[in-house]
């Protein structure tokens, strides 16, 4: 299928120049995002205002045609595919951003560079700290879809809990605006915490208010290197135990440590197989103490080797291997099937065992990697599809999966379901639990267009 004639004359009064995209050679890259997945969109259009995405969604709804709202397309699981054909909703033009240090608010449009928006609150000396691993590149909006996380999730939460309201549109036209500029609001249901998440299945949002915090006065890291990796998750136990709350707590296991290796010198001793990687914030004064109690933490714990950075020129060249492992990983195959799953704290470490297990298994590498301070690994199954281990990777995938539920855990911690997790959903969601999703959705979006055969 695609556009008719009266249909592309209706887009073309609504989006005017550079607003729309109708040929097949524009509109491509548009069609695939960071799963490598990809469809040939009928259409793109870029609103700039509330009101076209209005007329934008009322048309849809008339004529039947799906919409694929897109940011920046980091996502991993196929959110922002075009699949069955449809129109992608851009929303890189609505990139309004206003910082009120009264209130501690950003009002940010969905199109909004996350890093931007940090930038412009911290410069007015307030903080934002959800820190997804794509936030120099990723939107504020995409976050929003996804509820995306970040390594600072352990100490201030994940995107929902940033979220205080939200301007939407509904297919049909109609507009609707959850929450305020309060901290706090419990009058009524909380449409804007459902609609945080949703992978823009429900409806597509246009203006969004964030809580801000004030800025810590300082930041100090650790890299922390051990003989195991055993050492290395009993030494993360040992710093909760001590009472101490890193505002991040990374792991690095040993495939990640190799991949890290092929891309050139590393921090740590060859010998070093596994690595934590922490962050701690707060007052100048009592960061100090702070970090030396850490390294005595660390210590104790077999640590083999340390290294500390107080202030962003130190600390950034200790979180540059943890922003290297992406590139690194495709060192070892070509090809990538990417988990996000988390587990209950104390079953992390049975979960890094398991996954190993489950690459021995199919004969490839897994990396695992990712917040361990709040039990949400990354894995990264490696193979080589022209090599024919495209089976292989998908089974060692579902058996990860299934080792994750086992453990009282997830399928995604951060990063949705999408096209790539959909067929697995039901393995951890309850048929009556599912039935109620789509039922909220037959309110929302009667005809199903909003970025359908996603999520649920």
């Amino acid at each position: 299928m695609s556009l008719s004639r009266s249909q592309t004359q209706t887009l073309k009064s609504l989006f005017p120049g550079e607003e729309l995209l109708l040929s097949p050679e524009e509109a491509a890259p548009f069609g695939a995002d960071a799963s490598r997945a990809f469809a040939q969109p009928w259409a793109v259009v870029r609103p700039r205002s509330l009101e076209q995405a209005r007329e934008l969604l009322a048309f849809a709804h008339r004529e039947r045609i799906p919409l694929f709202p897109r940011g920046r397309a980091t996502n991993v699981v196929g959110d922002c595919v075009p699949q069955g054909g449809g129109i992608v909703i851009s929303t890189l033009f609505l990139d309004s951003l206003a910082i009120d240090p009264e209130d501690f608010v950003a009002v940010a449009g969905p199109g909004v560079v996350t890093a931007d928006l940090a930038a412009a609150a911290e410069g007015r000396g307030l903080f934002y700290p959800p820190d997804p691993a794509s936030v120099r590149i990723s939107t504020i909006g995409g976050n929003v879809a996804t509820c995306a996380g970040g390594m600072r999730a352990l100490k201030y939460g994940v995107t929902r809990d940033f979220v205080l309201g939200l301007t939407a549109v509904l297919p049909g036209g109609q507009v609707i605006r959850c929450g305020g500029r309060t901290h706090k609001n419990v009058a009524g249901l909380d449409l804007a915490r459902l609609l945080v998440g949703s992978e823009g299945t429900l409806a597509f949002i246009t203006e969004i208010i964030l809580k801000l915090l004030p800025k810590p006065a300082a930041t100090a890291s650790v890299l922390a290197g051990f003989a195991s990796e055993a050492q290395a998750l009993a030494a993360a136990q040992a710093v909760f135990r001590a009472g101490m709350l890193p505002a991040a707590l990374e792991f690095m296991g040993a495939e990640v440590l190799d991949c890290l290796a092929l891309l050139g010198p590393t921090p740590w001793p060859r010998e070093t197989r596994a690595a934590l990687l922490l962050r701690l914030d707060g007052s100048a004064a009592a960061l100090a103490a702070d970090l030396d109690s850490l390294a005595a933490i660390l210590r104790a714990a077999s640590a083999t080797h340390l290294e500390q950075g107080l202030g962003a020129d130190q600390e950034e060249p200790l979180w540059e291997q943890r922003r290297l492992i992406n590139p690194a990983s495709f060192r070892l195959r070509p090809d990538k099937l990417s988990d996000d799953v988390t587990v209950p704290r104390g079953k992390v470490a049975a979960a890094v065992a398991g996954i190993r297990q489950a690459g021995a298994a199919a004969g490839l590498p897994i990396l695992v990697f990712g917040h361990i301070g709040d039990g949400n690994l990354h894995v990264n199954v490696m193979y080589d599809a022209a090599a024919g281990e495209s089976e292989a990777a998908q089974r060692a995938k579902s058996d990860t999966l299934d080792l994750v539920l086992s453990l009282g855990g997830t399928m995604s911690g951060e990063h949705g379901i999408g096209l790539v997790k959909a067929a697995y959903l039901p393995r951890q969601i309850g048929q009556e639990e599912l039935s109620l999703m789509r039922r909220i959705k037959d309110q929302f979006d009667p005809h199903h267009i909003m970025n359908p055969g996603k999520a649920y």
